[in-house]
């Protein structure tokens, strides 16, 4: 027994010198001498050499095997033997059949083939006629003599149902495959039920799919089959490196982003390199990538003024509309030249009142009389006098012949300042009829006005009401104060 299975190491490693695929059959037999040992598995100190000796039993199999799918198979296997059964010592015929699925660790054709399996099994004693059933456990190794002719051995421990029921098999035999193989249909030695392009020649690591530009991606799979590329690109290449494909790269032959099509974007503004206008600056999309520092939609490459905001028609700068030097949008006055010092506006007379509030524009004064020259003391001293001088007729609305003199002084002063109008005023004391005292001021205070115009005062300077006795400035329960509220008030006004 050691000279052959010595024999049997030699050959399988002359024949590991050597591998080739074949078609998978559906059916083998198999013959295999058997060495049993159920004695060891009970017993201490059984020596595993006994089943070499012969002590333990032994026995043949022939046992049938049907392809299920890719590497699983049915193996139904029966057995007849003489041995030694626990806890008798003496020998014993008994048969075997079993029925079980044998895992193969590489499909049919390869050199070497460790094999796995698990079945349910039967231990017929054919002298004292017991049956005990038991599940087989099996491991072994086939190794590959000629196209169907395979050599095997195996090691299989019987797991007993039933108590003194448990055992070893060693055996070592071989194994013919017939019957109908898997088809190849497109002889490319990968079979169809394997191949997952059977009409189509292909090498067997690509599943038997073909690969025109032999870049190690199956053509069906392969997004550019005509042109050798990288298996993470699904076959495309990328010539700059930068894992994009080349198909959907932009810019094949610089690295990039993806979010930008495989074009780069130097300063780092989200506008590929290629549509940025500004490419060493970060800007903005709507300017083609150039920045902005004044936000007025001008780039600063096109802007005169960058620190400014501008409109594009001053080419970025603010608009001058009057031409004095100060952008419109710092120019208070901005359709007039004027200057820095009054903020764009003119000063025409120089007083230090810019024209569109000064209501002498062309005469100097200060700024508490609205930029008009002040009237002389001695001049508002008439005005004031007027007030008291100026004297009616008893209940009327005729001048005394004392005031006309007054009046002429007040015409003299509107035309030495024509800057200013004048308010002529009408009031009564509280004697008499309300409504007849309303009409008295009113009419006093007009007869005032139309004597101003006889003298030459423009008609728009002047304005003249009148309010009878509701107005009071003394107290009507004494004549005094009654003379008081009987009076006509003339106000100087800048227009």
């Amino acid at each position: 027994m050691k000279h052959l299975l010595t024999k049997f190491m030699l050959l399988s490693l002359l024949l590991l010198v050597c591998q080739t695929a074949f078609a998978q059959p559906k059916h083998a037999l198999q013959y295999r001498r058997v060495f049993y040992n159920y004695i060891a598995p009970q017993t201490d100190g059984a020596d595993f050499n006994d089943i070499y000796n012969g002590h333990q039993g032994s026995g043949i199999e022939l046992a049938y095997h049907r392809s299920l799918f890719r590497n699983a198979w049915l193996v139904v296997p029966a057995q007849i033997g003489v041995g030694p059964l626990a806890p008798a010592s003496k020998d014993k015929w008994f048969a075997n059949l079993d029925a079980g699925i044998q895992f193969n660790a590489f499909k049919y054709g390869s050199l070497i083939n460790p094999t796995a399996g698990i079945g349910i099994g039967s231990n017929y004693n054919i002298n004292d006629k017991e049956f005990k059933l038991n599940v087989p456990l099996t491991l072994g190794l086939n190794l590959r003599v000629m196209e169907n002719l395979y050599a095997t051995a195996g090691t299989q421990y019987r797991l007993g149902l039933e108590e003194n029921t448990n055992g070893w098999h060693h055996s070592i035999g071989g194994i013919l495959y017939f019957g109908d193989r898997v088809k190849d249909r497109d002889k490319d030695g990968t079979p169809d039920d394997t191949d997952e392009c059977p009409d189509t020649p292909g090498p067997k690591e690509l599943m038997g799919c073909p690969d025109k530009d032999g870049d190690g991606v199956a053509d069906k799979s392969d997004k550019c089959p005509t042109i050798p590329g990288l298996k993470e690109l699904m076959g495309c290449p990328d010539k700059d490196g930068d894992g994009i494909a080349d198909k959907d790269d932009k810019c094949p032959d610089v690295k990039g982003l993806a979010e930008l099509k495989g074009c780069p974007d130097k300063d780092g503004d989200g506008i590929a390199d290629n549509d940025d206008a500004c490419p060493d600056e970060k800007g903005l999309a709507a300017l083609k990538g150039c920045p902005d520092k004044d936000g007025d939609g001008i780039a600063d490459k096109d802007d005169a003024c960058p620190d400014v905001k501008g409109v594009a028609s001053n080419k970025g700068c603010p608009s001058d509309r009057d031409g004095d030097g100060i952008y419109d949008t710092d120019d208070a006055c901005p359709d007039a030249k004027g200057t820095a010092a009054n903020k764009g506006c003119p000063d025409r007379d120089g007083d230090g009142v810019v024209d569109k509030d000064d209501r002498c524009p062309d005469k100097p004064g200060p700024a508490t009389n609205k930029g008009c020259p002040e009237i002389k003391v001695e001049d508002k001293k008439k005005v004031e006098l007027a007030i008291k001088l100026v004297q009616f007729e008893t209940g009327k609305a005729t001048l005394l012949p004392a005031s006309n003199k007054v009046l002429d002084d007040v015409a003299d002063v509107l035309k030495k300042y024509p800057e200013y109008s004048l308010s002529i005023e009408g009031h009564t004391d509280n004697q008499g009829d309300d409504a007849r005292n309303l009409d008295l001021s009113q009419r006093r205070a007009k007869t005032c006005y139309d004597y101003l115009v006889a003298k030459g005062v423009d008609a728009a300077r002047l304005s003249h009401a009148g309010f009878g006795e509701t107005k009071p400035v003394a107290d009507n329960t004494t004549a005094a104060g009654r003379a008081q509220n009987r009076r006509v008030e003339f106000g100087l006004n800048i227009k």
